[in-house]
């Protein structure tokens, strides 16, 4: 039996455009992504003579069979790689909040699909394992790629940028979820006021700029919120910007909001506060390797 431990690095998007409806029903997406430090910690072991997937998804909410998305990377990893499931555990430990935004699912789907590339497929190469990780999820294969990317199409386009400036960021998931089908299906992409400027992203990482970055956040999902969304995401960033956020805004379909702080110290002191009416507030900052 082999084992190993990986890290499942969360995303946030530090920009988000919906471009187009496409016909096969997704839509063509334009963002800027970056892995964070919050992240699950996925065990893999292989060659337990099972001759199955078996997924300890670490919280009893979660899925631990086909519907894991652990479990469909696996799976789709020894149907690409053509070889024989001599048997798979997977052992998850939760950090990333589910149905946050943060691709905490994909991340785990991503970790799996490193571990068994190192085990079994050793030369096979970044690019083909993120070819893999698109059959799985839109997200996984920026979970694969890691760092700091413009994703395009339904996010399986990576381009590198250079890499998010050093700096601490708050994560703040309010007590409800939101449905990313029910989202996009919200989206009139022609109504669509402020879209992001992606050149002024790109600008600011390559100057190493925390706040150009900061300045350049958008988010089109903040435009089809309901009332009541809305005013809970606004809360979360008028607390983070009054306790010292360079900006802040809500990532991937939320309801997440991070904020970005040149201070670490104002980083702990807005924590703190979301900390008294939220459970689910987090520090991290940017990774931009592996």
């Amino acid at each position: 039996m082999k084992e190993q431990t990986v890290l499942a690095h969360a995303k946030v998007n530090l920009t988000l455009d919906i471009l187009r409806r496409r016909p096969d029903g997704y839509h063509d997406l334009e963002m800027v992504m970056q892995s964070i430090s919050l992240h699950d910690a996925v065990t893999v072991r292989t060659e337990t003579g099972s001759g199955e997937i078996v997924v300890h998804a670490g919280r009893e909410d979660l899925p631990s069979g086909p519907e894991n998305i652990a479990w469909k990377a696996a799976d789709a990893f020894f149907e690409a790689a053509g070889i024989v499931n001599d048997g798979v555990e997977i052992t998850i430990e939760k950090h990333i909040p589910a149905a946050a935004g943060m691709a905490g699912g994909s991340a785990d789907g991503a970790a799996v699909l490193r571990a068994l590339r190192e085990f079994l497929c050793p030369e096979m190469p970044d690019v083909e394992l993120e070819r893999i990780g698109a059959r799985v999820g839109s997200d996984v294969p920026f979970c694969v790629h890691g760092g700091t990317a413009l994703a395009e199409g339904r996010g399986e386009r990576l381009t590198d940028l250079a890499p998010m400036p050093a700096c601490s960021m708050v994560i703040c998931k309010p007590d409800f979820g939101l449905s990313t089908p029910q989202l996009f299906g919200r989206v009139r992409v022609d109504d669509i006021a402020r879209r992001p400027d992606h050149g002024a992203m790109k600008a600011a990482l390559a100057a190493g700029d925390l706040s150009g970055v900061a300045d350049a956040l958008c988010n089109v999902f903040c435009e089809v919120l309901a009332e009541k969304e809305r005013h809970e995401i606004l809360h979360i960033r008028q607390v983070m910007l009054e306790n010292g956020a360079l900006n802040a805004v809500m990532t991937g379909s939320g309801p997440t909001v991070f904020g970005l702080f040149d201070k670490e110290t104002a980083a702990q002191t807005a924590a703190d506060a979301l900390r008294r009416e939220y459970a689910q507030v987090f520090l991290a900052e940017p990774v931009n390797q592996r």
